[in-house]
């Protein structure tokens, strides 16, 4: 059975429907983008993976050995979060919390992890930093190592390169593709639609057009080739 499975799910609020009737699969060692026009649902669709809300209709099933607690996140950033008072190491160790249960302290084990994250990451040296006083980029490898400490199976990531310049932008991209290849599943929306076409092994685009398939066979659909077309024509813009 895959990771996640997703079938005839209806996404919105307030009874209003989003997304209707969607159908995929999240299979281990996977690298899934989900791509779209703005407002179709991308990051409605990631609240309701995370059960952070309610579907309108349908199921999400969790198999292949996975736990709900497995599966780790990287938001989107808001202001406020990227003006949080805390130490890098405080941040990364706090992605340990799913592991604690009702224990009031991080354990021998739980610290060696965050360590390891942050070795991952490359911010050993910026462990006792505020993370408010980072740049774009070492706030998202923190976040990242924060994730890594949730889950080394499935990470979920928002927009994770909003914001950033384009040499930054293509180091994280990097790190999340060497992040595949040791084994860890990836579902990333995305709005840049080159990263997609490059990094991901499948495709999830909602909106107008659904489409759930293969990198390559989303290149030869009508959904991809009429998404590229627009994107192509927005950077002209």
């Amino acid at each position: 059975m895959a990771f996640l499975t997703v079938r005839d799910l209806s996404l919105g609020y307030d009874s209003h429907t989003i997304v209707d009737h969607l159908n995929f699969t999240v299979q281990a060692g996977d690298y899934l983008c989900i791509v779209g026009e703005n407002g179709s649902g991308k990051s409605t669709l990631m609240k309701t993976l995370l059960r952070l809300q309610e579907p309108i209709g349908g199921q999400i099933l969790i198999g292949d050995g996975l736990k709900a607690n497995e599966i780790g996140y990287l938001p989107q950033q808001t202001v406020i979060q990227k003006d949080f008072p805390a130490s890098v190491k405080e941040i990364v160790l706090s992605g340990c919390q799913g592991r604690c249960g009702l224990r009031p302290f991080y354990s021998k084990e739980e610290k060696q992890l965050a360590k390891e994250s942050m070795e991952r990451m490359g911010i050993t040296a910026l462990s006792s930093r505020c993370y408010r006083d980072l740049s774009g980029g070492q706030q998202q490898r923190v976040l990242l190592a924060r994730a890594l400490c949730a889950t080394r199976k499935v990470l979920l990531l928002d927009e994770p390169v909003s914001g950033l310049d384009p040499k930054v932008t293509t180091e994280m991209y990097e790190l999340i593709e060497g992040l595949n290849r040791e084994g860890v599943t990836i579902i990333m929306i995305s709005h840049d639609v080159a990263a997609a076409v490059r990094y991901a092994s499948h495709i999830l685009h909602i909106g107008d057009h659904v489409f759930f398939g293969t990198k390559e066979a989303y290149l030869n659909s009508d959904a991809g080739k009429l998404f590229l077309l627009q994107a192509k024509g927005g950077e002209r813009a």
